[in-house]
């Protein structure tokens, strides 16, 4: 009986969470086509490439929304089978609580694995091919007004000599502009002084600099300008590869998990502020397993009685919730900034706050209704 009483289930909800996150992002997809329409014409920016845009943000919008559509899906799904007193006839064919809740584990850990790829490998893919497309019809990429900062430093007989690099834009072909590299002796003291109106990486970290002017400063008490040079060309070993240069240029949305770790261990190893990144790093990990937390939400609706309302106002009840749960995992993120919150518990929090919530709301209906 339980394999038919599995596909039964898994029909129905599959079903209806397709359905839901299809018009989700048809409707996400239609804003972004709007917002992109006005920049058509810009550097032979057309119509073909702002679909290819929202075409390639498509995989963002369902790692977002898949939550959200696994909640109101399964919600509507067991309602319906609620209201025509199929669940009931399942209870009563042996479908106790326990089982319905680990038929639902099971199936939540296949919308887990599902959110996780989308995610991790297309979302970032999606997200860095958009951002390029972009690029291309701006000229450069959307680069901090201040720059992008980054460290770096290196072992001199001398002592340690650190590096503070600042890249003022980034363009489509990888060209950085407007680079600035700061070196600071063992005790802190200016050295020089780098600019360069160009730069490319090599993957193995050699920047090849062009139109470099070096200023080299006195190490005393009053620092000041001892030497200027001026070279078309200047070669600059760093550990700063590419990778670590995109992380630091391109958005957060285009960094998969591992990214994010390998980023935020150099920012710490550099003594730079890694927080935003590390609570970034623990959201992405957890995010996929709000898919169990919305399907233990939605099984107390089915132990609702069928006069406690339409599929209608218990469908509007799911969509409440979701966007609840969205709003307290971001109003969380941006706490947990401002409060310097461990990471990994400003990330937990809502995850654990909606499944303690639903196991006390299943507990009940299933120990009184």
């Amino acid at each position: 009986m339980m394999p038919t009483v599995r596909r039964l289930l898994y029909r129905e909800i599959l079903g209806a969470t397709l359905f839901v996150a299809m018009a989700f992002l048809g409707l996400f997809s239609f804003f972004d086509l709007i917002e992109e329409i006005d920049k058509i014409g810009r550097n032979g920016y057309s119509i073909a490439k702002a679909l290819l845009v929202c075409l390639m943000q498509m995989p963002g919008h369902a790692y977002e929304l898949l939550p959200i559509a696994v909640l109101i899906g399964a919600i509507y799904a067991l309602a319906r089978l609620a209201q025509s007193s199929e669940f009931t006839i399942l209870r009563t064919g042996g479908l106790g609580p326990q089982r319905a809740l680990s038929l639902l584990a099971l199936l939540g850990m296949g919308f887990v694995a599902l959110t996780f790829v989308v995610g991790d490998v297309l979302t970032p893919w999606g997200e860095r091919q958009a951002s390029l497309i972009r690029s291309a019809r701006d000229g450069r990429l959307d680069v901090d007004r201040g720059g992008a900062w980054l460290r770096d430093s290196v072992s001199a007989p001398d002592g340690e000599r650190r590096y503070t690099v600042n890249v003022g834009d980034a363009r489509s072909d990888g060209d950085l502009t407007r680079v600035r590299i700061f070196e600071f002796g063992p005790s802190g003291e200016l050295l020089t002084r780098t600019s360069a109106a160009h730069a490319t990486i090599a993957a193995d970290g050699t920047w090849t600099l062009q139109q470099v002017h070096v200023s080299h400063w006195s190490p005393d008490s009053t620092p000041r300008v001892d030497a200027d040079e001026r070279r078309d060309t200047l070669v600059w070993h760093s550990t700063l590869t590419p990778s670590v240069v995109a992380a630091a240029v391109l958005p957060l949305t285009t960094m998969s998990t591992v990214a994010l770790w390998r980023y935020k261990n150099h920012l710490s190893e550099h003594e730079q502020a890694a927080q935003r990144y590390e609570l970034q790093f623990w959201k992405r990990a957890l995010y996929p397993f709000a898919c169990l937390v919305m399907l233990a939400l939605a099984l107390p609706f089915a132990y609702l009685h069928g006069r406690s309302g339409g599929i209608s106002l218990k469908v509007f009840g799911g969509i409440m919730l979701g966007i609840s749960f969205v709003l307290l995992n971001n109003v969380m993120g941006h706490l947990g900034l401002l409060r310097n919150w461990t990471p990994w518990m400003a990330a937990s929090v809502p995850s654990l706050v909606y499944l303690l919530l639903s196991l006390a709301a299943f507990s009940w209906l299933v120990r009184y209704r």
